[in-house]
């Protein structure tokens, strides 16, 4: 596969590399110039590349690289950590006209230690969870062979996400499915080593998950779509 981004320059994972061992202000606003076109300039090209391989097999994906993009600066009113910057940089790709985590979308992030990507519905809102646990309990076989690909296996492995200690309510507990309902967050996701994200072949490994997890992004997308369509209808009648 020919790459359509070089890779992150190598001054751009040394940065990350020593901000994770002077995370402060004093280290980071020296170096903003350095953030800015080594790591954030980099990752809106990668965007962009993306960009225009999702156009061709889930156009319904393509992003804005302003938006998509992460702020480095980290929300640290309710934690413990008050360190200010995030070691990492990270996008995320969301069906338009849907809200970040709430609705299945693609992710990746690039640190000094490692290459994350992955996908799926990752802070799913109580009816949004109920929809999608519907969907599974009626179509359970489609969705273990897709979790069972080939591709999906070799490139992602598993099944993801935090899960209830019980079948939820609504459920019997001999449900064949209960195993996968039982999840309150469905993502495949994988670390690769970090050298990767500094070579040609970062696009395509990253390309190359995306396009094995349109049919599991797809499937969980469904039920939610019919939600969305209920909910319109019924704007209508008010």
């Amino acid at each position: 596969m020919r790459s359509r981004f070089p890779g992150f320059p190598p001054e751009g994972l040394q940065f990350l590399r020593g901000l994770a061992r002077h995370n402060h202000r004093e280290w980071f606003l020296p170096r903003k110039a350095v953030f800015e076109e080594k790591v954030k300039q980099p990752m809106r090209q990668l965007v962009e590349a993306l960009n225009a391989a999702l156009r061709g097999f889930a156009p319904e994906y393509v992003t804005d690289p302003d938006k998509a993009i992460y702020r480095i600066y980290r929300d640290v009113r309710f934690s413990q950590d008050k360190k200010p910057y995030k070691e990492h940089i990270a996008a995320s790709f969301h069906r338009r006209g849907t809200t970040a985590h709430g609705e299945a979308g693609y992710y990746l992030a690039i640190s000094h230690k490692e290459v994350a990507i992955g996908g799926g519905v990752y802070m799913p809102q109580t009816p949004q969870l109920a929809a999608i646990r519907q969907h599974i309990a009626e179509n359970h076989e489609q969705f273990r062979r897709i979790l069972a690909a080939k591709r999906v296996r070799r490139l992602l492995g598993e099944l993801q996400g935090e899960q209830l200690s019980r079948t939820p309510k609504g459920f019997a507990c001999d449900h064949p499915a209960a195993g996968l309902l039982r999840f309150k967050r469905y993502i495949l996701y994988v670390e690769l080593e970090p050298e990767i994200a500094a070579s040609p072949g970062l696009y395509g490994e990253i390309l190359d998950r995306f396009r094995a997890m349109l049919p599991f992004m797809r499937f969980l997308t469904a039920p939610l779509a019919n939600q969305r369509k209920k909910l319109d209808a019924r704007e209508l009648l008010v």
